[in-house]
């Protein structure tokens, strides 16, 4: 796509995801087995083709940056391609990232060495398909200084997203983020339910530096696009809403923010439904990730009884041994090993666990590399997790951090 640059915001600490945020930030966190959370942004990118890309990084961002390293250098610097990641050098001022704007901000003469028309912000912790060609060629066509995609949700909904007031001309006129009262804008798309803003924008370059330098100027500003930056600009810029076209095909638009653990529980689970709510098969729109070097999953045992190795309605990874355990309903990333005897339920099992004979899972996240010793139970009695220092989510999701 013709002078465009990708902005991926990668560099919050995911506090609500730990412990699986310990040692690696939000965007690098597994999901659906084989993939990080921001291969998902970064093969809409590609997709898109959109082949200018900067990674903004700050929180524990050595994992993230050998994941971009090993698995996406796939883009030729001979045509003007890269996927180049850039940690917090304070060329501005003093701080480290004190925002999504000042993260921009202070990487504002990388933007102008690049000399994009427009420049795309994303974030590298969503699970979506989008075509972002589509988004520019509306911001294009409606002559617009900023535009803002959006997701319809219901009314009920609105007080977890910020909420746009959109005219008949598609122009943006307020935004409030959150909403605690019952009457928020309904969306121009669809007068029963109300626009949400997906964090996703789309600026005249030349728009955005003139606004970060002011946000950065600001007094009491947080320096956030949604609670400042973009607020301040509705006044005096064009902004125009651009509706969310959904390219996963299925009966609703598809778009998860998997910034809590719950969240992030249940879109995992959402993949491994009969008919998954997100489709990862789909060759029209591949999602991409970095190859393991891992031999096949492997199934042992098929006697008789409980002593069967087998995984119904689940995702299983390459290297995964099921070793006469019996899983269901799950997602084991690669490098998982399900003894003799074992039942593991609803769960999610990050790379490398190792789940010891007799043990029983149900509705938990184990974190990479643990090993659940010989006869345990996790999932069954909330208060009994507590008091082995696992976290119990409002859901009643156990997360084993270690």
């Amino acid at each position: 796509m013709e002078n465009v640059l990708a902005i991926l915001l990668a560099g919050g600490a995911g506090e609500r995801l730990y412990p699986l945020t310990k040692d690696t930030a939000k965007p690098a966190v597994p999901f659906g087995g084989a993939y990080r959370i921001i291969d998902f942004t970064l093969s809409n990118c590609i997709n898109s083709d959109v082949r200018r890309i900067l990674i903004l990084t700050q929180y524990k961002s050595l994992d993230l940056i050998r994941h971009i390293r090993d698995g996406w250098r796939i883009l030729s610097p001979e045509l003007g391609e890269y996927i180049e990641v850039i940690p917090p050098m304070k060329r501005v001022h003093e701080d480290w990232y004190q925002g999504t704007a000042d993260a921009v901000f202070q990487n504002f003469q990388s933007i102008e060495a690049d000399g994009p028309d427009e420049t795309l912000i994303l974030s590298g912790d969503h699970i979506y398909k989008m075509d972002y060609g589509e988004m520019l060629d509306w911001h294009r066509t409606q002559g617009a200084d900023i535009t803002i995609s959006t997701l319809q949700v219901p009314p009920a909904e609105a007080g977890r997203y910020g909420i746009l007031e959109i005219a008949a001309d598609f122009r943006v006129t307020g935004f409030e983020e959150k909403p605690e009262h019952d009457h928020p804008a309904r969306s121009r798309f669809d007068a029963s339910m109300v626009s949400a803003s997906m964090g996703i924008y789309v600026f005249n370059t030349s728009v955005l530096l003139r606004a970060l330098h002011e946000d950065s100027q600001a007094a009491n500003s947080t320096h956030d696009f949604a609670r400042d930056v973009i607020p301040r600009l509705l006044e005096r810029c064009r902004a125009i809403a651009y509706d969310f076209r959904d390219l996963n095909a299925k009966q609703s638009r598809y778009w998860r923010d998997v910034g809590t653990l719950d969240a992030y529980y249940e879109a995992n689970m959402d993949l491994v439904s009969v008919t998954p709510e997100f489709n990862l098969y789909d060759q029209r729109w591949p999602i991409r990730t970095k190859a393991t070097q891992q031999p096949p999953a492997k199934f042992v045992f098929a006697q008789k009884g409980r002593r069967m190795g087998l995984a119904l309605d689940s995702i299983v990874s390459a290297g995964c041994i099921v070793s006469g355990g019996r899983v269901l309903h799950s997602v084991l990333s690669p490098g998982v090993r399900v003894n003799s005897y074992c039942e593991v339920e609803y769960s999610i099992l990050m790379p490398d666990v190792e789940i010891g004979r007799y043990s029983r899972i149900r509705r938990a996240i184990v974190n990479t590399g643990v090993k659940i010793p010989e006869l345990y139970s996790i999932g069954f009695d909330a208060d009994a997790d507590r008091a082995s220092g696992y976290y119990v989510t409002e859901g009643g999701v156990t997360v084993v951090g270690s």
